[in-house]
């Protein structure tokens, strides 16, 4: 069990160790307690938590590193990680003492998702639903790393826990002293492939998976590759296989050892269920403190400060996915989940304080903003535009943003907001896959107006219905004729480009819309009044209202023989 507090830098440092960071300037010690995770960027406004650890992504050379350095110096950061090797970091020994910032090298290989990930689960594991500390084996309930770095004083050698799927949860320290597989293993957080294969062509995960004692795996042979042999335990829960937990040796086990390394599995099996627990019911509960908040009810206030958003704006953003089929709904729900976790890990790198849950169909984030609302906006379709780039098209994704809400009782508004926003891009006709509530306003006003319309069972009246019931009965498309002149601002040779007709044929048929209509067309209320109901409702032959908008009167493109100029109606 570790002596530092959990969320000291002197903890990280333990836990993380040589293997990903190296403290290169600074006193660990005197850090006192990290107060989050930050990504620094140049081109952005800064908002760092107070004794945040800042991850310095590109910044480089020992002047740009000083420059950042003496800025954190105002934020009081507790400490700068930039990528490692450091030229000259001698030189930043009197910039680190005249700061206070503590100055840390991320090793060269290390993802930089990889490790704040890892500093968040190192800090912050638990936070939300404070609940007493709790042990188990004399180690804080859940904290692997801990329980890692115990096994390991145990047997003397570094230690690795993974799950089923051979992905490291946690990991002790002084991995320095095993091979460069367990090196690159740590980095990408995942045992490599050819050692996997390796595996399992040798009968190593069959021993697991069908034995509880120890299983010694012989350095593997790839190639000029050295590795230490391994001994490996299972961890089961019943008849659940939860993982194993693997030990690289520089010398055997003795009895003593071996005993105490089947026991710990039995502790580390513990743990991995409380962990795994407490993350399910620490997901449920921030569900649950979202939508309290979202309701915007007597409760809001409690759920927001729970969550840490209650004395800031805050904007509601809504994302969606394409809906279900009945033979694709598993994929489908499984996707949305994957991607809401992905929306929580990029948000919280670019502000710590966000939530996010999904509920129903739908990811809500709490998302809190600085500065005037419109530059809130701008930032907030900046970074889900940034995500969405990241996740790629293939998932289909689409965020509405709300309003902002300056205090508790306007998130319900935004996040409505933010639900008419996502309505308007999941009709597809915008071409976005972000948008602002006030970008979009008018397309959703629009939506709602129909739905207002389909549920009074309204029919077209006035012109449109005599149109529509005059193309019924001759084909004489003067709907389709009405609504590509109005969408030309009467350009007619625009617009019978649009219907694939000779520019005469148009003009025809435009005389007989108003002939047929008796509708004036030089009157603008008129223009507006026709071009209103074509956008809200579309017709079918009946003249009854269409829910899409569509005109299914409308005829295709003229084939091979079509004369053109022939008037119609």
């Amino acid at each position: 069990m570790s002596a530092h507090p959990a969320r000291s830098l002197s903890r990280v440092l333990e836990d993380l160790g040589s293997t990903l960071l190296d403290l290169l300037h600074g006193d660990a010690e005197t850090a006192g307690e990290i107060g989050g995770v930050a990504i620094h960027d140049p081109h952005d406004e800064q908002h760092h938590p107070p004794h945040a650890v800042v991850l310095g992504v590109g910044v480089h050379g020992t002047e740009e590193i000083a420059g950042l350095l003496r800025g954190l110096r105002a934020h009081e950061a507790a400490a700068l990680v930039v990528r490692g090797p450091v030229e000259d970091a001698d030189g930043l020994a009197d910039v680190v003492a005249e700061t206070g910032v503590a100055l840390l090298a991320l090793t060269r290989g290390a993802s930089w998702a990889q490790l704040a990930a890892m500093l968040r689960t190192l800090l912050f594991e638990g936070d939300v639903g404070e609940a007493e500390a709790q042990t188990l084996g004399g180690v804080p309930s859940g904290d692997l790393f801990a329980l890692a770095n115990a096994i390991a004083t145990l047997l003397d050698a570094p230690v690795t826990i993974e799950d089923r799927r051979s992905r490291i949860l946690a990991f002790s320290g002084r991995q320095d002293e095993a091979d460069s597989a367990r090196v690159e293993s740590i980095l990408a957080r995942q045992v490599p492939e050819r050692y996997l294969r390796l595996h399992e062509e040798d009968g190593v995960f069959r021993e697991l998976y069908r034995g509880d004692g120890l299983v010694h795996v012989p350095a593997p042979a790839l190639g000029d590759e050295e590795a230490l042999p391994r001994v490996a335990v299972a961890v089961r829960a019943g008849d659940e296989f939860l993982g194993s937990v693997w030990a690289a040796l520089r010398k055997p086990l003795t009895p003593e050892r071996e005993k105490a390394f089947g026991e710990a599995a039995k502790l580390v099996a513990l743990h991995m269920l409380r962990f795994r627990a407490g993350t399910d019911a620490e997901n449920r509960l921030r569900a649950e403190l979202v939508t309290t908040a979202l309701e915007g009810g007597a409760g809001a206030v409690e759920a927001l400060g729970r969550l840490g958003l209650v004395t800031e704006p805050t904007l509601v953003m809504a994302m969606g996915l394409a809906p279900a089929s009945d033979e694709d709904h598993a994929h489908v729900t499984a996707e949305r989940q994957r991607l809401a976790g992905a929306l929580a890990v990029h948000l919280t790198a670019v502000q710590p304080r966000s939530a996010v849950a999904l509920l129903g169909d739908v990811a809500y984030a709490l998302f809190p903003v600085t500065g005037d609302t419109a530059h809130a906006r701008e930032r907030a379709a900046q970074v889900a535009s940034n995500f969405l780039q990241r996740t790629g098209e293939r998932a289909g994704a689409v965020i509405g943003i709300g309003s902002v809400a300056q205090e508790p009782a306007a998130l319900a508004r935004s996040r409505a907001n933010a639900d008419r926003a996502l309505r308007v891009l999941a009709t597809g006709r915008t071409g976005q896959r972000v948008t602002s509530i006030t970008d979009v306003y008018v397309d959703a006003l629009l939506l709602e107006m129909r739905d207002l319309a389909i549920a009074h069972r309204d029919e077209l009246s006035g012109p449109l219905a005599r149109l529509a019931a005059y193309d019924a009965k001759h084909n004489a498309h003067l709907v389709e004729t009405l609504r590509a002149w109005l969408d030309a601002f009467g350009d007619v040779i625009t617009a019978s480009a649009s219907v694939f007709v000779h520019p005469n044929t148009f003009r025809y048929r435009i005389r007989r819309v108003a002939e047929v209509g008796r509708i004036d067309l030089q009157d603008p209320s008129a223009r507006f009044a026709a071009m209103l109901q074509l956008r809200l409702m579309g017709t079918d032959v009946g003249g009854r209202v269409r829910p899409d908008g569509t005109d299914p009167a409308a005829p295709a493109a003229p084939g091979p023989g079509t004369d053109p100029a022939t008037p119609a109606g």
